[in-house]
C-alpha cells in the first residue's frame, strides 16, 4: 500500500471497504476472496503479493 500511495482511509472512503475488514487487514486475520480481488485491483498486484497460505498445525 506504502509504494502505491493508498491509505486505510481510501480504502474505506473512496474504495468503500468496511472498517471491519481493514481491522482483519492489519490483525492477519481472513478476508474474502472478493476482498482479496478488489485490493488486488486497487494495487495491481497478483493474490501472492498480499497473502501467505500458511498450513495449520492441527
Amino acid at each position: 500500500m506504502q509504494e502505491k500511495n493508498i491509505t486505510t482511509y481510501a480504502l474505506i472512503y473512496k474504495h468503500n471497504f468496511s472498517p471491519y475488514t481493514i481491522t482483519n487487514l492489519k490483525r492477519n486475520n481472513s478476508i474474502t476472496m472478493n476482498t482479496l480481488e478488489k485490493l488486488c485491483k486497487i494495487l495491481d498486484c497478483k493474490p501472492n503479493d498480499i497473502v501467505e497460505f500458511l498450513e495449520d498445525d492441527n
